[in-house]
């Protein structure tokens, strides 16, 4: 544990965009009520990361962009107009249950620089340590790669990894992840713990969310880069209400990776 660490767990929760949305073409408030209100809750034993989408959602709500440029240009100007809408969301439902939050974007570049690692490292412990939530988003304005595909799901990865973070929990819109044979029959059967990243590849559908980018198969991606660090990852049904409190007390079906 590093200087100034404290004795609670640390958890960074990824939340996609198909979550905040409830599968909708809004942002939900209810669904980060239900959020903040769960971390709230666990408060006294657990300290809590956010890597979160959903910006361009919300951008979605207010405006509609024209441009002859290339489409990605349009989303990441529409990231732009909607990450002051998303925060604010957030600081609003946390803030009614006293709990403080900060804005943090990033973008891989920011992971692969030692100077920058530490400045992320150092401000986030910072932040975490007086009791401030940090919110993480990737920098759409002057990075793409999540906005095409991933939804977050890597930079929560490289953020818990760097962080040394003792889960990462994936909210998405399925029970965890389920058996190959089971999705071809229409079942849904999921896998509960998984300890070889290897045999896992070989049960995902490859089939994307409706509105998030990241599809199973990023999900796995990230949560490889966990294992290799010894970190375990939860693959949970954000949808449900309570989902992070129904998971630590293991009252619903979700997947977990890592070694026992």
């Amino acid at each position: 544990m590093e200087k100034g660490r404290s004795d609670k767990k640390r958890v960074l929760l990824k939340i996609g965009t198909n979550t905040l949305t409830r599968e909708t073409d809004q942002i939900s408030r209810g669904k980060i009520e239900d959020i903040a209100r769960q971390i709230f809750q666990l408060k006294d034993s657990c300290e809590f990361i956010i890597v979160s989408s959903g910006a361009i959602a919300v951008a979605k709500q207010f405006v509609k962009l024209e441009s002859n440029g290339k489409a990605i240009t349009v989303k990441q100007a529409l990231a732009a107009i909607g990450q002051p809408h998303l925060m604010r969301i957030f600081q609003e439902n946390f803030r009614e249950l006293g709990l403080l939050t900060s804005q943090c974007l990033l973008s891989y570049p920011d992971f692969e620089r030692e100077t920058s690692r530490d400045n992320i490292f150092n401000t986030l412990n910072v932040l975490v340590q007086n009791g401030y939530i940090p919110i993480i988003n990737e920098n759409d304005t002057v990075a793409t790669e999540e906005i095409q595909f991933g939804d977050n799901d890597k930079l929560a990865a490289l953020t818990g990894s760097l962080l040394g973070v003792d889960l990462v929990i994936i909210a998405t819109n399925t029970d965890g992840i389920y058996t190959k044979e089971s999705i071809e029959s229409g079942e849904k059967v999921t896998i509960d713990r998984v300890e070889s990243i290897g045999d896992l590849r070989k049960e995902v559908f490859t089939g994307k969310s409706s509105h998030g980018t990241g599809g199973m198969q990023s999900k796995i991606d990230a949560a490889e880069i966990l294992y290799n660090q010894q970190i375990e990852t939860w693959i949970v049904n954000g949808l449900k209400d309570n989902f992070i409190l129904n998971a630590f007390e293991n009252i619903i079906p979700f997947t977990k990776i890592g070694r026992k």
